[in-house]
């Protein structure tokens, strides 16, 4: 018996049908909107984790102030030089405080490593090349062998002398007890910009220490509004004369992060009050305590 195929029923047009090139433009255009509405978000939260480990780092250096003035009796002096004022040029023995912290930061190979007959400028390169990602802001977009965080020598734009007004200045060894503004009102170290002009992470000069009469972020000042250094060897504006030590400033938005002599790290806002600023870089300054 001869078998009789019976055709299928035809398939609707929407059976048939895939996308339009229309419907794919639609949603590929929704998955960009959701995207570029997603990535300020992932740039903040990464941004938020850099700050948030920039804090933890100067939370170290106010840590390691603390063991050192413990150990001695005094804070670690800004700067050694057999004279001053000091200024930012690779002539002087120029050891700062970062080379006196290092036993107290975990880096004890590297201490016993300094040749301290020599100066800062006389180290084998690879200790001024070391990489000292204690004293590196995680948002700095800088090269190993820098630093990121300076003392406080003052509340004014002066060379750093034997007669500045902050905690850390020329051979200094200030105690506690010669805070009479108290340590928590007073700031030890705060963030700076970096530029390729700048010495070595051991010279005691602008490199790593500043004062704050300039208010945060404000020139002399490295950065620019695309959040690059310099590419150059060359001094930013402001900056070209070695006698000017500048003030605090760093790459995150809208301030900087600072160390009081209490231990605790604040973030100060870039327009703080000036007055106000200026008195938490002096130790001595008379002022009564504010809300900052």
């Amino acid at each position: 018996m001869k078998r009789i195929s019976r055709p299928l029923p035809p398939q609707s047009d929407a059976a048939r049908r895939g996308f339009t090139l229309i419907e794919l433009l639609v949603v590929i255009a929704i998955i960009a909107i959701l995207i570029a509405l997603l990535l300020p978000a992932v740039q903040q939260a990464r941004e938020a984790a850099r700050r948030s480990q920039c804090k933890n780092n100067m939370a170290q250096i106010a840590l390691a102030t603390l063991n050192y003035e413990m150990a001695h009796g005094v804070l670690p002096p800004g700067t050694v030089n057999s004279d001053g004022p000091i200024v930012s040029k690779p002539d002087g023995y120029h050891m700062s405080w970062t080379v006196q912290l290092l036993p107290y930061l975990d880096q004890t190979p590297l201490f016993l490593a300094i040749d301290f007959s020599k100066g800062a400028y006389e180290q084998s390169e690879e200790i001024t090349k070391a990489s000292m990602y204690a004293l590196m802001c995680p948002s700095s977009p800088s090269d190993t062998g820098d630093v990121s965080y300076a003392g406080c020598h003052g509340g004014t734009e002066t060379q750093i002398a034997e007669d500045n007004e902050g905690v850390f200045f020329l051979n200094s060894h200030v105690r506690y007890r010669d805070i009479p503004d108290g340590s928590t009102n007073t700031l030890f170290f705060g963030e700076k910009l970096w530029s390729p002009a700048e010495l070595n992470w051991l010279s005691g000069t602008r490199n790593t220490l500043r004062n704050t009469g300039h208010k945060p972020n404000q020139l002399p000042s490295i950065r620019n509004s695309q959040k690059e250094i310099y590419p150059s060897f060359e001094a930013p504006d402001g900056m070209s004369d070695p006698a000017v030590v500048g003030g605090f400033g760093s790459w995150h938005t809208g301030g900087a992060q600072f160390a009081l002599g209490d231990g605790s790290v604040r973030f100060l806002s870039e327009n703080i009050d000036k007055p106000v600023y200026e008195s938490l870089g002096k130790r001595a300054d008379g002022t009564l305590p504010v809300d900052f």
